[in-house]
């Protein structure tokens, strides 16, 4: 089985990340074959509460290559599958001033079911995102004089 992750890689520019969680997701028909074919996006998604529940919202799952006419939804809202207290912990921290839940990656493990790895983050301001850009340069930079 070959190794489907999908990454957001705009999240830890953009976001602070406070705490990581692993979630299952509710998927219907062809979706998990669309994933496994690496026809996933994590791009501009986020994660809400809908009543007690956890969902993600804007994750892209393309249709699946041979499908019929009864392929699934590209965009729709998928569910989130994770235990009682770890609802519970989000719930209060998202009760703070400025913080989200943020979708970080997907990826298969290793029983071949899909999950996707959250973060309880904070958002950057503008100046925290030169620093990380200047912190990115410099370790680049070193990198780079090392292998020399």
């Amino acid at each position: 089985m070959a190794n489907t992750t999908v990454k957001n890689r705009r999240a830890r520019y953009d976001y602070e990340f406070l705490d990581t969680f692993v979630a299952g997701l509710q998927l219907y028909g062809t979706e998990i074959k669309a994933i496994r074919e690496g026809k996933a996006a994590l791009n501009d998604s986020y994660c809400l509460f809908l009543g007690d529940e956890l969902f993600i919202r804007g994750m892209y799952i393309g249709e699946y290559s041979h499908g019929n006419i009864n392929n699934h939804e590209t965009y729709r809202d998928r569910k989130l599958l994770l235990q009682r207290r770890e609802l519970e912990k989000l719930t209060t921290k998202m009760k703070n001033v400025g913080n989200t839940i943020v979708p970080v990656k997907l990826f298969i493990n290793e029983r071949g079911l899909a999950k996707l790895e959250i973060a309880l983050a904070k958002g950057k301001k503008t100046y925290d995102k030169r620093d990380s850009i200047k912190e990115k340069d410099v370790k680049r930079e070193m990198d780079r004089r090392t292998k020399f």
